[in-house]
Formats: structure tokens, C-alpha cells, sequence
């Protein structure tokens, strides 16, 4: 179940020539949201770790991932990553069906993953972690250490990042707050279109968490489509604005934030279902089977 963004219904001054990118629907892909996965089927042998999974993301908002232990959220980023390939279904971007083989494919689409690790080198400093692998030379074929360290201030400086008091600390100098924080202000540094971010307060105390959590609101309010992988409810009522929830490999919905009490999300969780919300109750029995 996810809630639709509408238009006035009025038709422009100049009307483009080029026909919608999605004729069938009428919709355009400025309409598209900028991550949509459409009946995304994975298995691992006997196991249907995700059984027809419909899921979307849209720029400038968070939308939180949610679900039980096994219930398959891991799996699901892996393959909008490209670690797993779909078994079966559709994966669109900004409207358009594209192939996801592997991660230089989910790379090349500006999508970055933070996992909950980070992967990040603790004998590095902050500059060189941002650039790593990325590195711009000069004429002199040398490392631009000018250009690294200006560009990861001002990816920073753009999230109102105040905590670090030098991009040349080594990532092993850092609180556990501070290294999400780099992992986030990486993804600004490379323009990314989709941020996924895996359990990104598991670890972390209440004064780094909202740290954190505002620097997700932040990140989404730059236009960046944002999803929150989290167990923790009070994160994802604070940040969220939609909220997919995963139930034994199924999608059992996606609802507003606005539109849902923790009660509910909790009986998603745990159930699959709350009252006409969420999976009918054969589908909540036999789910991904």
C-alpha cells in the first residue's frame, strides 16, 4: 500500500512533444519516484528469502525499511545494491526499468549503501576514507590533496557537520557518532541519488543518535531519496516519512508516516497484518512460500 503524489490535473503552456516515459500509467518520470522495485522475487535454494516485494523511495523524503529479524530486510538492500541478483521481477530508477547486475551497476544509478560496519580504514584520515578508490590526481599525476580536503569540508559543511574538528583526524581518533557521520557525508560527496542507510544508530548512544537522525532529515531535505533500515521505533517515527514494513519475505505495506500509530507498525512487524492493514490473513500465514 503506498500512497501516490498527485498533480493539479492542469496541462502546461508548452506541452513537451515526447510522450510520458510510462504511457501505460500517464506518468512522468519528474511523477516517478526515484527508486521503485515491482515484484521482486529472491530465493536462496529452498528458502524465498523476498516473495513478490513491491517497494519505492522518493527524493526528498525517508522512508524506513522495518521488520523482524529474517524477515528480509538485509536481503532486499543487497539485491537495490546489486550483491544479489532479482530472481524475478522489475527494478526501475527515476522511472525507468534498468538491469542491476552488480554493485558498479547500483554505483553508476548514484545509489550508496552505508552498512552497518561503515567500511571505513581506520589508519585513514576522514579525507582520504571520502576519496578512497575515487582519488583526483593532478596534471602531475600526483594525489590532489588540495581539492580532497576542500570538497570533504564542503560535503561537511553542507550537512552542518560540526562535531569533526579536522578532516586529516585519522577515522580511529573518531566516536562512533562521528564515523556515521562520514559514512553519510560521503554519499553527499558523490552526488548520490538514493542513500540507503543500514541500522545507522544500532550502536550508538542518545546524544550521537540524534546526532544522526538529524543529519538523515538533512540529507533528505537536500532531495536525496533516504531509506532507513532500523529495528528502533522511536528512530523511525522520529525521521520517517513513509514506512515500508516486511513481513516473511513479503511487503505486508507501506503507509504515511502520518497515517499509522506504533501499534500498527508493531502488529505489521510481528503479524503481518493490523485490522484491513497489511496482508490478508492467508497471505500473513504462508508468507513467502
Amino acid at each position: 500500500m503506498t500512497e501516490r503524489s498527485t498533480t493539479d490535473g492542469s496541462a502546461p503552456d508548452n506541452p513537451a512533444p515526447n510522450p510520458p516515459d510510462n504511457p501505460a500509467s500517464g506518468k512522468s518520470a519528474a511523477d516517478a519516484p526515484t527508486l521503485e522495485l515491482v515484484g521482486v522475487v529472491k530465493s536462496f535454494g529452498a528458502v524465498h528469502a523476498l516473495s513478490s516485494v513491491n517497494f519505492t523511495a522518493r527524493a526528498g523524503e525517508v522512508t524506513a525499511l522495518v521488520g523482524d529479524n529474517g524477515a528480509g530486510k538485509t536481503t532486499l538492500i543487497k539485491c537495490i545494491g546489486g550483491i544479489h541478483r532479482l530472481d524475478a521481477g522489475e527494478f526501475r530508477f527515476e522511472g525507468k526499468p534498468v538491469e542491476v547486475h552488480g554493485p558498479r551497476d547500483a554505483t553508476a544509478l548514484d545509489i550508496a549503501i552505508v552498512y552497518q560496519d561503515l567500511a571505513l580504514c581506520d589508519n585513514l584520515d576522514i579525507v582520504q576514507n571520502m576519496f578512497l578508490g575515487r582519488e583526483p590526481t593532478s596534471r602531475a599525476r600526483t594525489l590532489d590533496e588540495n581539492t580532497m580536503e576542500r570538497l570533504a569540508k564542503e560535503a561537511l559543511a553542507s550537512l552542518s557537520v560540526r562535531t569533526v574538528q579536522s578532516v586529516r583526524q585519522t577515522v580511529a581518533s573518531l566516536s562512533g557518532g562521528q564515523r556515521q557521520t562520514i559514512a553519510i557525508a560521503k554519499s553527499v560527496l558523490w552526488k548520490s541519488k538514493v542513500v540507503i542507510l543500514d541500522e545507522p544508530t544500532a550502536a550508538l548512544g542518545v546524544a550521537q543518535t540524534e546526532q544522526v537522525l538529524t543529519l538523515v532529515r538533512r540529507l533528505a531535505d537536500q532531495g536525496v531519496a533516504v531509506v532507513l533500515v532500523s529495528h528502533n521505533m522511536n528512530d523511525v517515527l522520529q525521521v520517517a516519512d513513509n514506512i515500508g514494513v516486511l513481513y516473511l519475505g513479503r511487503m505486508a505495506a507501506q503507509v504515511r508516516r502520518k497515517n499509522v500509530t506504533q501499534t500498527q507498525i508493531v502488529e505489521l512487524i510481528t503479524a503481518g497484518r493490523s485490522g484491513d492493514l497489511g496482508l490478508t490473513p492467508e497471505e500473513s500465514t504462508g508468507a513467502a512460500v
